[in-house]
């Protein structure tokens, strides 16, 4: 599967939350979530084309960034449900503290991936660094636009 398709099914899976936070959905998410990570290392792998001593470098890093990203997706994908539960009923004060949440997660993740991408950096060439931030923000622009465009406005 190719990571276009992964993440637009990673974007229909989350949409549902919107409408009904179920466990179902929490487990088709992590089955899509695992399938994104995998198609990315198949990028990565394809895009650097890495000697056999940059992977030795490059990998573990990568995975511990993984590791660490999916833990704030994981507290994105609850602040989509808590606005899925809200939705109907919000109040301005439920909307600041969610506005709060949605920025300080914004600047966690930028934080991670500028810490990890100085990591990566010093562990491969500079060309190959630079092409992984690239390849790092399209994907991750892809799947937020898509993820995104399925939640509705706040009333």
């Amino acid at each position: 599967m190719k990571l276009v398709e992964v993440a637009l099914a990673l974007a229909i899976a989350t949409g549902p939350l919107v409408a009904s936070a179920q466990e179902s959905v929490r487990a088709d998410e992590q089955i899509i979530l695992k399938q994104v990570q995998t198609d990315k290392r198949a990028v990565y792998a394809r895009t650097l084309q890495l000697t056999d001593s940059e992977s030795r470098a490059f990998w573990p890093i990568y995975d511990e960034y993984e590791v660490a990203a999916k833990k704030v997706d994981d507290k994105f994908l609850a602040l989509v449900d808590e606005f899925a539960q809200k939705y109907a009923t919000m109040t301005d004060a439920d909307a600041a503290q969610m506005l709060k949440t949605k920025m300080a997660l914004e600047q966690e993740r930028m934080a991670l991936k500028q810490k990890y991408t100085k990591k990566i950096a010093k562990a491969v060439p500079a060309t190959k660094a630079l092409r992984y931030a690239q390849v790092e923000t399209r994907i991750e622009n892809m799947i937020r636009r898509d993820v995104y465009s399925l939640i509705p406005l706040a009333q």
